[in-house]
This record gives structure tokens, sequence and C-alpha cells, in this order.
């Protein structure tokens, strides 16, 4: 349901479409009378009414030598909360893949409670900037020799780490003093 909501929106948000769908309103049409009141071309009309039924929000059935055209009034009275409210539905799918993807990325840069490598691309390192945060305890304050010590556990390169995460806001830091923000709880 979800697509076709955003299917509607898109066929929605073109000028001839709403105005093709507020002519088929008054009545059901065929591609030359739509086109000849539009002032469009035919093939315009016809593309325009091939996306509406798509989504549809256009039904079309065989009369003698016409294909008429009407608008399918379940569909366009759903409300906008209705369409809306269906992504909902998809939210736990989305979060669902979201963890599965965050165990790739930490299985597969994390190897026996170390890390391999610091991933290239933003979003993969700051899962695992993430992933390392959890070793730090919530308004507790740590000196910078401490923070060292701990990311060292993890890798090596502690100063390009401890940089990222403050950068990231993961950490605050006055005077040599660092403390683990609320941001990331």
């Amino acid at each position: 349901m979800f697509d076709n909501s955003i299917m509607i929106f898109k066929c929605l948000a073109d000028k001839s479409r709403l105005r093709i769908i507020n002519n088929l309103l008054s009545e059901p049409m065929y591609v030359e009378l739509l086109a000849e009141r539009l002032d469009l071309t035919p093939s315009t009309v016809s593309f325009h009414l091939k996306k509406l039924e798509a989504c549809k929000l256009v039904t079309s059935k065989k009369d003698q030598y016409y294909v008429i055209y009407e608008v399918n009034k379940d569909v366009l009275n759903e409300t906008l909360l209705s369409l809306v409210e269906s992504g909902e539905k998809n939210k736990v799918e989305w979060d669902e893949r979201q963890q599965e993807y965050r165990k790739k990325i930490i299985n597969t840069f994390i190897k026996n409670g170390k890390l391999i490598s610091i991933p290239v691309q933003r979003k993969k390192e700051k899962i695992i900037l993430e992933e390392i945060l959890k070793s730090f305890e919530h308004n507790r304050e740590y000196k910078e020799r401490e923070v060292n010590i701990i990311i060292a556990d993890y890798h090596d390169d502690f100063c390009t780490i401890r940089r990222d995460m403050i950068s990231e806001g993961m950490f605050t830091r006055d005077k040599g003093i660092y403390i683990r923000t609320d941001k990331y709880e």
C-alpha cells in the first residue's frame, strides 16, 4: 500500500493529470474528448491516463470503438491520513533491515573485539564509532589518556577514532576532559 501511496502522490503532482481527473469527475470520457477539452494531444492524454491507471486513480472499459476512462472514486476518496499512515506499517520492517545492516557492518569490520580497519564510507564508520562508544559510561568524565586506552582496545589509530567521535558529537571535550554526550543513547 505504501508504494501505491507514493505513486498516487507522484501522479497528483502533475498539473495535466489533475486537469484530467477534474474533467473525469464530471463524466467518464474517451481520450480524444479529453484531448479536445484540455487542448492537449491525444498521445499526451494517453500517456497521463496510463500513469493514472497504474496507481489506480483511473479505470478504463471498452465501449464499442472507444476506451472510456473514469475516476476510481474508491481510491480518490481515501483520506490523506490513510495514504500516509500506511507507511507506518512498514516502519517495523525498515527498522529490522537497519538492524541487519548494522550487524553486517559490525561483523565485517570488528573481528574478535578488534577493529580490522576503519571504514572509508562515513555511514559505515559512524556505525563502528557507535559500537565503540558503548564502551564508555554516561555522565562520566574521562581524561584523554583513558579515552585513548579504551579506543586502543579496538584499534591502534586511537587518535583518528577519537577525533571522528568528537566530530560526530559523541563526546564533548573541554580542557582535556571528555564526556559522552546524550545524543547517542
